[in-house]
């Protein structure tokens, strides 16, 4: 294990000011044995008191010299183009951070030896036949799905040391992003709004705190491959609304049941989905927190 080294493992994280990113970050910020570098395309780190520098991952030549310059023993890459419905519009915006980024990195990090954990979605499968395992067939159904599969592909062609960590529907509390579905639903539900929530898509949330200690195990024990981290249970999103109302005592009553075809949405959804996290369970020590466990956490953080 890492804390028991006298030398301090360097970390270089992408994205660091997006949801997973900043938790990312003060999860590292907290140990004395690991060098952070964060890194995001905004001029200045929302996280305070990290060590910072603002950079655009799909700048092939700005991203070597900063690979290069702080010679990390892990990269993790959780910058993405997120966006389901305008990926099919904006492809080449899409491609070029979920992808040609991803070559970018992978080619830096060959070079010294770095560690690449790069964060990838269920939406590499179509949703007909899921949950998922990692040796599952993939068949993206929208352009942001073909991309991601398309960075799973570029590491495992790219003769680097990585890890490809899936997940799905994340959701927590963090502080200076966008709202989540968590805090989106508690918003629009004491507002006395009525939200339409779909019942065809089946997944298991994935907590962020989960998803961060799932890539901080991979680093712990240098894992390399695929790994599946989400949540304990599979459900449909109207399903986990109303445990997300109730647990709040909110009015359930405000929340109504449609099917994800009357949104008319862009980007095609995999209905029937999730990801089977049995191996990172047993290999990684996972142990994911149940709905109402990380609703627990979310309200003491959400009230402070």
């Amino acid at each position: 294990m890492y804390e028991s080294n006298l030398i301090k493992i360097r970390i270089l994280l992408t994205g660091a000011n997006g949801m997973l990113g900043q938790r990312t970050a003060e999860l590292y910020l907290a140990r004395d044995k690991i060098e952070l570098l964060a890194a995001s395309i905004e001029d200045n780190s929302i996280t305070k008191g990290i060590d910072y520098v603002s950079c655009d991952i799909a700048n092939r030549e700005q991203m070597k010299k900063i690979i290069y310059d702080f010679c990390p023993d892990f990269i993790i890459n959780a910058a993405a183009f997120t966006n389901v419905d305008l990926s099919e519009t904006s492809r080449e915006d899409a491609w070029k951070t979920n992808v040609k980024a991803v070559e970018y990195l992978t080619e830096a990090a060959r070079v010294i030896d770095a560690h690449l954990i790069h964060v990838s979605s269920d939406y590499i499968f179509d949703g007909k036949e899921g949950p998922y395992d990692e040796n599952a067939t993939p068949n993206p159904i929208g352009y942001y799905g073909r991309t991601k599969l398309a960075s799973e592909n570029v590491l495992k062609i790219g003769g680097v040391i990585h890890t490809i960590v899936r997940t799905n529907v994340l959701y927590g509390f963090v502080e200076n992003s966008r709202p989540d579905f968590v805090r989106w639903l508690i918003t629009e539900l004491k507002n006395g709004k009525t939200v339409k929530i779909v019942d065809d898509q089946i997944n298991n949330p994935t907590f962020i705190e989960d998803l961060v200690q799932g890539i901080n195990k991979i680093i712990e024990f240098k894992k390399q491959g695929v790994y599946n981290i989400g949540g304990k249970e599979f459900l449909s999103r109207f399903d986990f609304a109303n445990k997300i109302a109730e647990f709040f005592n909110l009015d359930t009553n405000l929340i109504k049941k449609i099917k994800t075809s009357e949104l008319n949405q862009r980007a095609k959804r995999p209905l029937n989905s999730g990801l089977i996290t049995l191996k990172a369970e047993t290999e990684l020590a996972y142990k994911p927190h149940t709905i109402s466990e990380s609703l627990s956490v979310m309200k003491k953080e959400i009230y402070i």
